[in-house]
């Protein structure tokens, strides 16, 4: 097996790095080159993401590389999904982004369903339907006459846009458009019915590329400021979530998936698109994943109500480990909040946000850090639960394992929790799921490896794995029936 070296850029919603990866002797090897945050800009009323720093730091990295004179193979760019670009008929960007966080979404669902009714764009699509989803902003920037989208030639997702600042190629990679709503996963196109009526056409989009496919390679200027040669710029799975379940180190389909990070997403990986009155009522999301598969799953709101209540906290362990540890001094089953009430997308306060609740259910209100930590903690594994009933019902094959991927495998309290609240093995592991998938679909594309079955059996001999059983099963099982009452929820 060939040595190559291969650049991952991995941008999520609060911070983004640089990695070096590199396979040797059947095994994985990677290093994080740089770290920086990534700040959500608010301005005029508005959240935007600031797309020119990014830009700037993925230059950062690769100045390293060239520094060290190290050889890369290729570079992949992965993301979060749904925003987007504006570029004129100039090639240049139109304006920073707005990020999904921003309220000028708020009714947006219901507007556009004036267009297209619900049933449709779920039949069509069959994606979760989320305010922030890119054809709810679109149709918003277009009811509001944005000046930007107005003068739009090419419309790029976020991954999509930074591989176009690197190479000049303008694409549309399939795994983070399948975040969009308005793919439709039979055609593997996005569907006109769906953005005729705001105005847009397909071609505004790119031409479309799959994971591993080579978009371009950096253009003179990139590689004058960086100091390397015309590197090629390889689609990996653009959206973090398609590229962190590539990594996911299974041996066969009978496994579910949590990638935990800001965003909890679990899912189930199928060959088709399961898109039924269940899938409808349940509000679940097929998303593209690699190799034609479709990644079955529900967002969730995940460790965000944790990062937001950090910032908050007094006299509170700056540790974020230590953090963990102290919720364990706070009773059990004290108090449940339901994870994705719209009162936690992005509050002035998140502690007030999740008193309020507390208060507003007739439960005690936490009131240290300690008990506002294990709120969190119980009431996300009671949602893994609650979302994991939903897709035994859905799933072609039986569940028998849940396998956690991303930073928030770090908490070992949560994923005991998990297991506890699901009554299955929790396997967890790799934490940097996302890097791994953006490396190895680069290494495929080189040819270094042929198919994900080889990826990830890589993956399993080149991390260390954690087993979590299920423990104290009759208690989660009580408090779980509180919960569902407390969150009137079924």
């Amino acid at each position: 097996m060939t040595n190559m070296n291969f650049f991952a850029v991995d941008l999520g919603a609060t911070s983004g790095r640089t990695i070096l990866g590199s396979i040797v002797d059947g095994k994985l090897e990677q290093r994080e080159l740089t770290r920086f945050p990534n700040n959500i800009i608010e301005v005029g009323g508005h959240f935007f993401w600031d797309i020119y720093a990014l830009y700037n730091e993925i230059i950062r990295g690769l100045k390293v590389v060239a520094d060290e004179k190290v050889e890369i193979a290729s570079i992949g760019i992965d993301t979060w999904g749904c925003d987007f670009v504006f570029v004129g008929k100039d090639g240049g960007v139109l304006r920073n982004p707005y990020c999904y966080r921003d309220p000028h979404t708020d009714g947006a669902m219901e507007e556009y369903f004036k267009l297209v009714s619900k049933e449709k764009v779920y039949e069509k699509t069959g994606i979760q339907f989320m305010q922030f989803n890119s054809l709810f902003q679109l149709s918003t920037l277009r009811r509001n006459h944005d000046s930007a989208m107005e003068g739009a030639e090419k419309i790029l997702f976020i991954p999509d846009a930074l591989m176009y600042m690197l190479t000049g190629e303008a694409v549309c990679e399939y795994t983070v458009l399948s975040t969009s709503q308005m793919l439709n996963p039979r055609t593997k196109r996005i569907d006109s019915d769906l953005i005729a009526p705001i105005g847009l056409e397909e071609s505004q989009f790119g031409r479309y590329v799959n994971p591993s496919e080579q978009v371009g390679a950096l253009t003179p200027e990139v590689q004058k400021m960086t100091g390397l040669g015309a590197v090629p710029v390889v689609a990996v799975a653009g959206h973090d979530t398609g590229a962190a379940v590539a990594a996911v180190p299974a041996m066969n389909e009978r496994f579910a998936y949590l990638s935990c990070g800001t965003w909890s997403l679990l899912g189930i990986e199928t060959k088709d698109a399961i898109i039924n009155d269940k899938s409808f009522e349940y509000n679940f999301t097929n998303e593209g994943g690699i190799e034609g598969t479709t990644r079955f799953l529900k967002n969730i709101c995940g460790m965000w109500l944790l990062e937001r209540s950090r910032k908050e906290f007094k006299n509170a362990p700056a540790n974020v480990n230590d953090l963990n540890k102290s919720a364990m001094e706070a009773p059990a089953f004290r108090s449940f909040i339901f994870p994705d009430a719209s009162d936690f997308a992005n509050p002035a306060s998140m502690i007030d946000a999740i008193r309020t609740y507390c208060k507003t259910t007739g439960q005690p209100v936490p009131e240290t850090h300690q008990e506002i930590a294990r709120c969190i903690f119980e009431s996300l594994a009671m949602r893994y639960r609650q979302v994991l009933g939903y897709l035994k019902e859905l799933a072609p094959f039986p569940i028998e394992r849940l396998h956690v991927i991303g930073g928030g495998t770090y908490n070992q309290y949560l994923m005991q929790f998990a297991a506890n609240s699901i009554g299955l093995p929790v396997l967890t592991g790799p934490v940097e799921g996302t890097a791994i998938g953006n490396i190895m679909l680069q290494a495929k594309a080189a040819g270094v490896v042929k198919d994900m079955f080889e990826m990830r059996s890589i993956i399993a001999e080149s991390i260390e794995m954690k087993t979590y059983e299920p423990a104290d099963t009759e208690a989660w099982d009580a408090a779980y029936e509180r919960y569902l009452a407390v969150t009137n929820t079924k």
